[in-house]
């Protein structure tokens, strides 16, 4: 309880959430129990480099590493690195459950626009900035694999 704002604090820069909070927390948002297990690996991303008009596809394999057959929620998280106004540490922005059987892999599939990457600036105009982003895929907020590319102007 240390770790987060007073209970009356409802700005969700100040930690309150897990797009802003710094901490580690005890169970990070997605965090769910299974009875097997799931191994990520091989992130790739189609380009480098995009413009702020364009698309990108990542893409991550995912394994089922236990003795059972089981459903996994893979999510995807997207960080803008520098950008005019605070933006979060992280935010959601895919997610999709599969089901594998034991030792069965399967490639897991996004395709990013420019609807995942932008965000309303001071003007309330809705932009995709030039610069560094970082795209994060796991079982987690906080157990991910991750890449970045750039977002680069017309």
């Amino acid at each position: 309880m240390d770790d987060l704002p007073p209970i009356m604090d409802y700005n969700i820069r100040n930690g309150r959430t897990y797009m802003y909070f710094k901490g580690k927390p005890l169970f990070p948002f997605g965090y769910g129990l299974s009875y097997t297990s799931f191994e990520y690996s091989n992130l790739r991303k189609s380009s480098s480099r995009l413009h702020a008009d364009g698309s990108i596809t990542v893409s991550v394999n995912v394994k089922n590493t236990g003795a059972r057959a089981g459903d996994e929620v893979v999510q995807m998280y997207i960080r803008d690195v520098v950008a005019s106004v605070a933006r979060p540490v992280k935010e959601l922005k895919g997610f999709k459950r599969i089901t594998l059987k034991p030792g069965e892999k399967q490639r897991v599939e996004y395709t990013l626009g420019p609807e995942h990457l932008g965000f309303y600036n001071r003007d309330m105009k809705f932009v995709v900035e030039p610069g560094e982003f970082k795209v994060m895929i796991g079982s987690s907020s906080e157990d991910v694999i991750e890449k970045s590319f750039v977002v680069v102007a017309r």
